[in-house]
């Protein structure tokens, strides 16, 4: 007779956020996990009275919120060691700060990065990221490596430019040289880890790509069924320089539509600075946007109007956009969301600030939408893959809850402090299909050392 699988129930405060603008939680609730995946969520005091074949593990507490795992729509791996470096904008700041680090990222250096990166990730909450590594093949090779090891789910791509790049081959052979590497990358990772690892063509953006690395880019993309990732108007001089560069297009989009880089699997960091015809061909090619409002603040690259966005009926997601963004903590990105467009409140008209609900979702089922994952990941529902983020309460809470009614806590003023004050100080595990990451950081962080 075969021994019978146990389930792992946690048992907490639980929420999410499967539509935007709807929360939905139990204040004493329970989200059992067999198998990888969610069998059921409700209140515990009717899960846990359920008899079932299976014995169940449970973890439980009255300090735990038990959340959908967070997703990072938009991260640069080799860039994490110079965040909060420089004041300049983003041109400026690139040349000064991004390429010289990047360079860099190659041999045992990256090895070591990339280890330290995904566990500094799961130690933020985050259990899904897309990632952008340098221009290297070794080190996009050696991140993949770490990531396996991590237990993540990742979404990945050597970054690709050969206008004005960091390396040392001749321009005229950058461009086969990229290509192949990305390929044999792609053939190597794409699907890896049970499905957990893909690959993503990344063209870093226009003024450093020509016209033939975009158009090859998607071409491969669609070949292999991979994500597209690349970055879109963030900012203003960047947005003027295009227009020069290519003048016979209408606008900075139609740059990557004639390179056939739009489409349902095509991601765009920023896009701050879009035209309503624009905004409408993203909404046509179903085209989605990974929206980075900490590191558009600290570039003062502008306020992305989210509102209109989504009014537009574009797939919305958020990023950290490390390290233009000066942190990978989630909670402070779905913060900025709300108060960068509470400011543009102050001065505008008719402007939709987000509530904290709409937040979280973006940071989940949104997100996952985006990566056409919204039926996988993404919220608690019965079905869904476990990959899920748990908090600690009383970390959120001054005096560590000594002065606070836990009780007299609702689900909405819990997910408040978690936007408001949360991080990796308050985190108490994270799971990608119901195995735990904080398990994974060890064998992580070994792999990176070797």
């Amino acid at each position: 007779m075969e021994p019978k699988t146990t389930l792992l129930g946690l048992r907490g405060c639980v929420i999410d956020a499967p539509e935007f603008g709807k929360l939905r939680a139990w204040r004493d609730g329970a989200v059992i996990i067999g198998d990888g995946r969610i069998t059921e969520v409700g209140s515990f005091q009717f899960l846990g009275r359920k008899h079932r074949p299976q014995p169940i593990h449970w973890q439980q507490s009255d300090r735990a919120i038990i959340f959908p795992g967070l997703i990072d729509l938009h991260t640069h791996l080799p860039q994490y060691p110079v965040v909060a470096r420089g004041r300049g904008q983003l041109l400026e700041w690139l040349h000064q700060h991004i390429y010289p680090k990047e360079r860099g990222f190659t041999g045992k250096v990256s090895a070591r990065e990339s280890g330290e990166f995904f566990a500094e990730l799961t130690r933020h909450g985050t259990t899904t990221a897309a990632v952008y590594t340098a221009i290297y093949e070794d080190s996009c090779d050696m991140a993949f490596e770490a990531a396996a090891a991590s237990g993540m789910r990742i979404i990945m791509g050597q970054t690709m430019m050969d206008v004005g790049t960091y390396g040392t081959l001749q321009p005229r052979k950058i461009l086969s040289v990229a290509l192949l590497e990305c390929e044999r990358l792609c053939r190597k990772w794409h699907g890896e880890a049970d499905g957990l690892l893909e690959y993503a063509f990344s063209p870093r953006f226009a003024l450093a790509c020509s016209e033939r690395l975009m158009r090859s880019a998607g071409e491969m993309a669609r070949e292999f069924g991979c994500h597209i990732q690349t970055h879109l108007a963030e900012n203003r001089e960047e947005c003027e320089r295009v227009r020069h560069l290519f003048s016979k297009s209408k606008d900075y989009t139609d740059v990557y539509d004639k390179a056939g880089l739009l489409g349902p699997k095509t991601i765009l960091g920023h896009c701050v600075h879009l035209s309503p015809r624009e905004r409408a061909e993203l909404a046509d090619t179903g085209t989605s946007i990974a929206h980075c409002p900490t590191a558009n603040l600290y570039l003062s690259s502008g306020i992305m109007p989210l509102g209109e966005h989504l009014a537009a009926g574009i797939k919305v997601g958020l990023g950290s956009d490390v390290a233009a963004g000066p942190e990978l903590n989630l909670w402070q990105v779905m913060r900025s969301a709300i108060e960068s467009q509470k400011a543009r409140s102050f001065y505008e008209q008719n402007v939709a600030v987000p509530s904290p609900a709409e937040a979280l979702h973006l940071a989940t089922q949104g997100a996952a939408a985006v990566l056409g994952k919204g039926d996988i990941i993404g919220s608690l529902d019965a079905g869904k893959e476990a990959d899920i983020t748990v908090m600690d309460l009383a970390a959120l809470l001054p005096y560590g809850g000594a002065e606070t009614k836990i009780e007299d806590l609702t689900p909405d003023d819990m997910l408040a402090l978690c936007i408001y004050r949360g991080g990796p100080h308050a985190v108490l595990e994270t799971f990608v299909r119901g195995h735990s990451l904080s398990h994974a950081h060890a064998h992580a962080a070994q792999v990176a050392h070797e």
